[in-house]
């Protein structure tokens, strides 16, 4: 990296910082609304900061790097479905729950189960947020962070260990969360979001550049394209004649599209309208119009995210597709040993990309399959997937390989992708310390603490979690299959969470314990319909497998039934969400209709890429 590129990346990297300490300076934290302006901003987010700030707490390392993969590798464009069908939850979170949480003055999403329900029901979730928030999110964000960091490094021949990143992303983020609050966060998020959407525009920039000026017989040759593209041709053409399979959405199986029916609405729902980490952002709203612009704002800027995050990951693939398969090692030594042994069982799964590129050895691979199936009997093999590529590197190789060095472009495109781990990191910390500190703390071990004392017990929570997170994540370096546990696992609390809202907004009638069963019903459910049992055995192999979303959406009906039965069993005095806050609750038109605007160019992006 070149001294200009290392000043660049020093300066982001101190404005972040500054912006968000200077912002916040001043806030009465010893007075009477001290825990207001530390918790929520006092109440006085505007919407482009609420916008930006959304954007920037929820694109991390894992979305930039994993998404940026998944594009290149077998989602393709299918991957966007989980940025684009936010855009259409953001819409309806502005206009169909924003109001209710505004309206009651809630500090945190579980205080409002106490309101609908009991205080159990909010304690439940609170503790099942915590879980998720430190145990996964938390440590998750560090450790995604960290490695992505120090293997960016490594290609420029600094070599920094996984624990210092670790320590240098967890002790950031926790500076200014620590100091300033809600209010910091977001005016750093301002710098940081906008960074990673320029940033990500950069890199995209660079891609489609060197896609147009590399060779066609070469792209061909490298990916096995079926199609050949004519000498000549425009970068589009070159683009589109490439990845025609790849920029379809939906033929894609491994994003089948009934899951766009209800499976990818829940933890959309409960992410965006359900989740503290979040949803902090619009409870922070100086009113609810400002909040409903903001979350319109994010809704609109989500459709842009897959066209400087995953297009440039599919591009990568295009040029890049031999160093992906280089740097995912020895990749047939499996099948190599396998078929040195006349009583193997092993039969091998082909990356669908690699059969492409390399047909002769997929058809030698696929005959030795079938001798092994007509020998052992189907149901007595053993089936391992061949990891041909390292889709993950196609972020890395995009920087390394296209952004030139020392004209301080490397500098802000490395300093954005910090942004956005740390500014995913500061939102987990200011909000399990705000769970934590109102919903656990105030509540239930000094119900008499001062404004001031809230504020410091915040701050050292944010302390206890930084260490905690910042020890263990080191620890998951060996741990391969972490990030899609994390998705997985959600669904043992988003379903849930999701369900007792739903039920708790249409029937108001139904007893208060309904919500208690509700998030422990799930956890049953959802751990069952994910297990081996049910995924193996009784789930119809003809539908093909069971996607984590389908076991979702039975999960979110069954609880959904049980909360209905015991409903019509047991029946209570219709509840009435008072009206407790003094902030003004007209509603802005001018939002819902940019709002329904952007819905609409949601379905047509559908349409044009389906």
């Amino acid at each position: 990296m070149g001294i200009i590129d290392i000043i660049v990346f020093v300066a982001f990297v101190a404005a972040v910082l500054f912006v968000g300490l200077y912002k916040s300076k001043g806030e009465d934290t010893h007075g009477k609304k001290g825990a207001s302006d530390y918790f929520l901003a006092g109440r006085g987010l505007t919407w482009w900061l609420i916008g930006f700030s959304l954007i920037a707490a929820n694109i991390s390392a894992e979305q930039f790097v994993g998404m940026s993969g998944q594009g290149a590798g077998l989602y393709g464009l299918s991957v966007s479905s989980w940025e684009w069908i936010a855009a259409i939850t953001l819409v309806v979170v502005a206009f169909a729950l924003l109001p209710y949480f505004l309206r009651s003055g809630i500090t945190t999403i579980p205080e409002f189960l106490e309101v609908r329900y009991n205080h159990w029901a909010r304690l439940f979730m609170t503790l099942s947020m915590m879980l998720i928030l430190i145990g996964v999110s938390l440590i998750g964000v560090i450790y995604a962070g960290a490695l992505t960091l120090k293997e960016l490094m490594v290609s420029y021949d600094i070599n920094l260990s996984l624990a210092g990143c670790c320590w240098a992303l967890g002790m950031m983020a926790a500076i200014y969360v620590a100091v300033g609050g809600l209010k910091a966060c977001a005016w750093a998020d301002l710098l940081q979001g906008s960074a990673l959407i320029v940033g990500g525009g950069v890199i995209t920039y660079f891609a489609f550049n060197a896609l147009g000026g590399t060779n066609v017989t070469e792209l061909v040759a490298s990916t096995g394209a079926a199609a050949a593209v004519e000498q000549g041709a425009g970068v589009m053409e070159k683009f589109n004649t490439l990845n025609e399979s790849a920029m379809h959405m939906g033929s894609n199986p491994t994003m089948p599209w009934p899951i766009l029916l209800l499976g990818i609405w829940i933890p959309n729902f409960y992410y965006w309208g359900l989740n503290q980490y979040i949803t902090q952002r619009i409870l922070g709203s100086a009113s609810l119009a400002e909040g409903q612009k903001g979350l319109v704002l994010a809704a609109g800027l989500k459709l842009v995210i897959p066209f400087v995050i995953v297009i440039p990951g599919i591009i990568a693939f295009n040029l890049y597709s031999k160093d992906m398969e280089k740097n995912a090692g020895d990749h047939l030594a499996a099948y190599e040993q396998a078929i040195t042994d006349p009583a193997s069982t092993k039969v091998f799964k082909l990356d669908g990309k690699w059969a492409v590129a390399n047909p002769e050895k997929a058809l030698e691979i696929t005959d030795y399959n079938a001798s092994v199936v007509e020998r052992a009997g189907k149901g007595s093999v053993e089936s391992i997937e061949l990891k041909s590529y390292k889709y993950d590197s196609a972020l890395g190789l995009l920087i390394t390989r296209l952004i030139p060095q020392n004209k301080g472009i490397l500098g802000f495109v490395i300093a954005a992708l910090l942004g956005a781990i740390v500014s995913s990191l500061a939102a987990v910390l200011n909000a399990a310390s705000t769970l934590l500190t109102m919903d656990v703390y105030s509540r239930y071990i000094d119900r008499n603490a001062t404004q001031f004392k809230l504020v410091t017990m915040g701050r050292i929570f944010i302390g206890v979690f930084v260490v905690v997170g910042c020890v263990i994540a080191p620890m998951l370096v060996n741990n391969k299959s972490v990030f899609e546990f994390i998705q997985k696992f959600q669904g043992f609390v988003s379903t849930g969470i999701l369900a007792v809202f739903i039920y708790g907004l249409l029937n108001r009638t139904s007893a208060q314990w309904a919500g208690v069963i509700g998030l422990v019903a799930n956890p049953i459910f959802y751990g069952f319909l994910t297990s081996k049992k049910f995924t193996e055995g009784i789930w119809p192999q003809a539908w093909g497998d069971c996607h984590f979303l389908y076991s979702m959406s039975i999960s979110l009906i069954l609880v959904l039934v049980v909360m209905i039965i015991y409903g019509l069993i047991f029946r209570q005095e219709r509840v009435v969400f008072a009206h407790n806050t003094t902030m003004d609750l007209t509603s802005s038109k001018g939002a819902l209709m940019w709002g329904l605007g952007v819905c609409a160019l949601t379905v047509a992006l559908y349409v044009i890429f389906w």
